[in-house]
């Protein structure tokens, strides 16, 4: 479109002209946001980097092509032009594609915000403009007089704006991971904090439960009917607290899944688990209560979604197989998960602010070599963790083991 669009116009006035660059940018901007799963926002960013750097090849194309026209004899043939735009087009766009792979986002959508395409597009505008200013406006100073030293100047602009264009691109991904780090860190402080307040109120239920007896005596003697009948319902949601523990052989998971448990009986979610916590020996504090932490609040938020309580439904389990933990965490769903790069995307409409639970997950894995897997079928959404143990000889497989904890409320 865009080769039609120039060869059908080949002399235009200045007014024109702009026009149909702009055209030509708009046609770039569409194309990519068509043929690519990005928004409006990436597909703008990609779009106006695009432009730049086809300028800037244009520019050293052009350059090349004077020397062929200006050598002693001249070369004019159309194949050894058309062999210069192969060579120096094919050359550019590799050093391009090579540099910016490795800052590119891992995920599919870059996340661009209003105020960086802003800046971004005023970033490209002013390097097209002064790169074309000689052209538009012929006979400035700073150009030259000659045609040689307006193609100089124009290569010069370029080079500098798609220098400029990928330093910013660069410092923009830089501090994206900084945030990420950051957000993710705050995430297992959060978990173990959350973690040992869990730890003081479960010593509280503890102590409740150790209190029932006295209760029971006050309840011997207590011969009013009606009194009776609420010492009675006040020590049953006594032991409901008491039963939602859990007895898996490592105390962050137990009091992680306990307050868990607590939070899904006042919310009508079925939670299940078959873990063997002696498996876990190896990781920290920090990183246990993080992985189940997140995890569980990523599957309880899901739950909550779902009008009938029948079908609030969470799974975990945690087992061994040829010297590697693996944790599964299981919950029903309605309406679409889509996954992105291994994680589902967050729902919520500030998407560059959250869904971070997950990637702490995903975070603590691979700081042990390990991975995280999620999928979806059949309305189950599947996260999957697997971490190889380091000491093999201390590892068992726990598929039989009798040592597992099974619970269910």
């Amino acid at each position: 479109m865009q080769s039609a669009l120039f060869c059908l116009t080949p002399h235009l006035n200045n007014i024109l002209w702009i026009l149909f660059m702009t055209a030509a940018v708009l046609i770039m901007w569409g194309f990519i946001y068509l043929c690519a799963e990005v928004n409006w926002r990436d597909a703008a960013y990609y779009a106006i980097r695009s432009f730049i750097i086809a300028e800037f090849a244009a520019s050293c194309e052009w350059q090349f092509e004077l020397l062929l026209i200006n050598h002693e004899p001249p070369i004019t043939s159309y194949t050894a032009r058309i062999l210069v735009l192969v060579i120096c087009y094919g050359i550019l766009f590799t050093i391009f594609d090579f540099v910016y792979y490795h800052y590119h986002p891992k995920e599919k959508d870059a996340l661009i915000t209003t105020g960086e395409l802003i800046s971004y597009a005023f970033i490209g505008l002013a390097v097209f403009v002064m790169s074309n200013l000689g052209f538009i406006v012929p006979g400035l100073p700073i150009y030259g007089n000659y045609s040689d030293q307006i193609y100089n100047a124009r290569t010069l602009v370029d080079l500098s704006g798609v220098a400029i264009m990928y330093t910013y691109h660069v410092q923009r991904m830089n501090m994206r991971i900084r945030y990420e780090l950051d957000s993710v860190q705050n995430i297992l402080h959060n978990q173990y904090a959350q973690y040992k307040q869990a730890r003081d109120a479960i010593e509280m239920i503890n102590y409740k439960y150790h209190d029932l007896k006295h209760h029971i005596i006050v309840l011997r003697a207590e011969e009013n009917t009606e009194k009776r009948n609420e010492y009675l319902n006040q020590m049953d949601a006594d032991l409901l607290n008491y039963e939602a523990q859990n007895k898996t052989g490592n105390t962050i998971i137990d009091v992680v899944l306990t307050m868990k448990t607590i939070y899904c009986q006042k919310h009508g979610i079925t939670i299940t688990s078959v873990i063997d916590g002696t498996l876990f020996k190896f990781m920290n504090a920090m990183d246990i209560s993080s992985i189940f932490g997140n995890a569980l609040d990523n599957a309880i938020e899901c739950e909550t979604k779902i009008a009938s309580k029948e079908k609030r439904l969470i799974h975990v389990n945690a087992h061994s197989r040829k010297n590697f933990l693996i944790i599964l965490f299981e919950n029903y769903y309605e309406g679409e998960i889509h996954l992105g790069t291994g994680l589902p995307v967050t729902t919520k409409a500030d998407s560059q602010f959250h869904g971070y639970g997950l990637k702490s997950v995903q975070y603590v894995a691979q700081k042990y070599g390990g991975a995280v897997d999620a999928s979806a079928s059949d309305h189950w959404f599947h996260l999957k963790i697997l971490i190889p143990i380091p000491d093999s000889s201390t590892a068992t497989d726990s598929d039989n083991n009798s040592k597992n904890s099974r619970s269910s409320f």
